[in-house]
């Protein structure tokens, strides 16, 4: 397991898991480091299930046993105390009486811890197979629908600006048609925070089936587009009160963006400095001049 937060990967397991599981994770997140002074036994009495119960939690989730899950709990605290952000003594949760002051504090914290995770848990390798295709591709589709859609657009902005023959699709009627149509010089890019969604899970193995390089931005290594990709990128979460799933964990799949972005820009740097180039002068062109005071 890489050096990411357990109760990270607990928040973005919890939704998928029912029943006794899920009052396993619940209570751990609730109070991490309590749970690091239980066995397994008692964490089962305290959720009104059983030792077998949290047993089969840990698998559920990835780990190998309720020791690997202690384990993981206690590095995440040590990482924490030592942070230099000092997220471990924010809490992610806001009440309605919370001060603006906390707030700031509360989501600025949960913003950086989340870049930071996926800084740690991110394969370099994955990421340069990734850049190295988007800069040869004849055509890149981008699929995203919801708060995903936003990043696929701003994904499109991104890569056109340096020259690469891209379109972010929002909508899944576009998106497989444009999917039926791609070859294996071309890629796509399907965004989805639980790697699970209908809409962009469909253009996305059309894109595959026509052997086109498929590229997955999600959180979920074992979801469905992550599992039909030939690349994967994984982000991690940064949830708090009022802002869950995908909303929450958005600026650490734009750093994920950046990186791509940055890295075709240096792949393709004659093509990305001759766009560049010719593209430059247009915003300053278009910004209103301030008025002299007379």
């Amino acid at each position: 397991m890489p050096p990411t937060d357990v109760t990270t990967l607990i928040r973005t397991e919890l939704p998928r898991l029912a029943g006794s599981l899920r009052k396993v994770g619940e209570l751990i997140l609730e109070d991490p480091a309590a749970v690091t002074h239980c066995s397994a036994a008692e964490l089962g009495r305290r959720t009104g299930t059983s030792q077998a119960t949290v047993t089969r939690f840990c698998r559920a989730i990835g780990l190998d046993s309720y020791q690997h899950l202690l384990i993981e709990l206690a590095q995440e605290r040590g990482r924490g105390e030592v942070s230099d952000w000092g997220s471990a003594e924010i809490g992610p949760d806001i009440s309605p009486d919370d001060s603006l002051e906390r707030v700031v504090q509360v989501v600025g914290s949960a913003d950086l811890r989340a870049i930071q995770q996926t800084i740690e848990r991110i394969d370099l390798d994955a990421l340069e197979r990734a850049a190295q295709a988007l800069a040869k591709a004849r055509r890149i589709d981008v699929y995203g629908v919801g708060g995903s859609g936003a990043v696929a657009q701003e994904t499109e902005t991104r890569l056109f600006r340096i020259g690469c023959q891209v379109r972010g699709w929002t909508e899944v009627h576009g998106a497989a048609t444009s999917a039926a149509l791609l070859t294996p010089a071309d890629v796509a890019i399907g965004i989805s925070h639980s790697g699970a969604t209908r809409e962009t899970l469909e253009p996305f193995e059309m894109a595959k089936e026509r052997g086109a390089t498929t590229i997955a931005i999600t959180t979920d290594p074992r979801s469905p587009l992550a599992k039909a990709a030939d690349i994967r990128l994984i982000s991690a979460t940064s949830e708090t009160s009022f802002r869950t799933g995908s909303i929450g964990g958005r600026h650490s799949v734009l750093m994920i963006v950046d990186c791509l972005y940055v890295r075709v820009g240096q792949v393709a740097y004659q093509r990305a400095s001759a766009s560049l180039a010719l593209t430059d002068h247009i915003t300053p062109q278009h910004a209103v001049k301030a008025r002299r005071s007379r």
